[in-house]
């Protein structure tokens, strides 16, 4: 019987690449077989990235990018194309916060700044839609592909503080459900849009907020750690299996779904 889980050859598209997540996605991508693109902002990271997967034994390219601009981003397409020859994944890990999109604990909704709340939303949502637009094409024209954007535990529970960022991320898990059945009708059932739904990994946008520099946590890391099942944060590595099997043919009958990766925060009551 064939391995469905099989993807040596593939070409992966990761924005964000460059991120703790994509980083680590990629790796391990890499070590099974796939080709990876690495798309971010900052080049000397992009090639320390890169040399490092060719170093292991992988395939890899960066490019800089910028995923609100989509004439930069289909420029990253023709590259990829004329470096790989096709695209097989995307996964679409660009994202991030701003501090003026937040409501603290001493602030109300009066004091969230609605600029910044727009970057939130268009780094987030808009940034994964250019590129689901742009790396989508070729995908229909071999009538084969699969999409992984990245939701959020904040797009499934509202939390506090982060306002633009929750609301930018439930944009994005119904995004994904309206492309999963855009696609399937308009093009077949060989391409499918999926997301995951992390719960709480120890990034450099939320470091600062849940961990103190000694590294121990702040009171709303251990709000976060008293409401997961698993008592602690999750490992970046750990969201790979999951990756993994929504790019393969082992998922070739699922679309339209936001798979969670949260120790079983979801599930907490008290």
């Amino acid at each position: 019987m064939k391995n469905l889980f099989d993807i040596k050859g593939h070409v992966v598209v990761i924005t964000g690449g460059t991120g703790v997540l994509g980083r680590c996605i990629g790796k391990y991508l890499a070590g099974q077989g796939a080709k990876i693109a690495v798309l971010g902002r900052k080049q000397e990271i992009g090639d320390q990235i890169v040399e490092n997967i060719k170093a292991d034994g992988g395939m890899a390219g960066f490019y800089q990018t910028d995923v609100m601009d989509k004439a930069i981003v289909e420029q990253n397409c023709r590259d990829i194309l004329a470096d790989f020859g096709r695209i097989d994944a995307l996964l679409n890990a660009a994202g991030g916060n701003m501090p003026g999109a937040t409501i603290g604990p001493d602030q109300s909704i009066f004091d969230l700044d609605p600029e910044q709340f727009q970057k939130v939303l268009n780094l987030n949502l808009v940034g994964t839609v250019i590129p689901t637009q742009v790396f989508l094409k070729p995908m229909v024209q071999q009538k084969k592909g699969a999409v992984v954007n990245f939701s959020s535990m904040a797009a499934l529970r509202p939390l506090t503080r982060v306002c633009g960022y929750g609301a930018a991320k439930a944009g994005i898990s119904n995004f994904t459900a309206y492309m999963a059945h855009e696609t399937a009708r308009k093009f077949g059932e060989g391409i499918r849009v999926n997301a995951i739904a992390p719960g709480f990994f120890i990034t450099e946008q939320n470091r600062a907020l849940l961990t103190n520099p000694d590294g121990s946590y702040t009171e709303r890391g251990k709000d976060v750690i008293r409401q997961t099942p698993f008592g602690r944060m999750g490992e970046p590595e750990e969201l790979c299996g999951t990756i993994h099997y929504l790019i393969s043919d082992a998922s070739r009958f699922v679309t339209g779904t936001v798979a969670i990766v949260d120790g079983g925060f979801n599930t907490f009551a008290m």
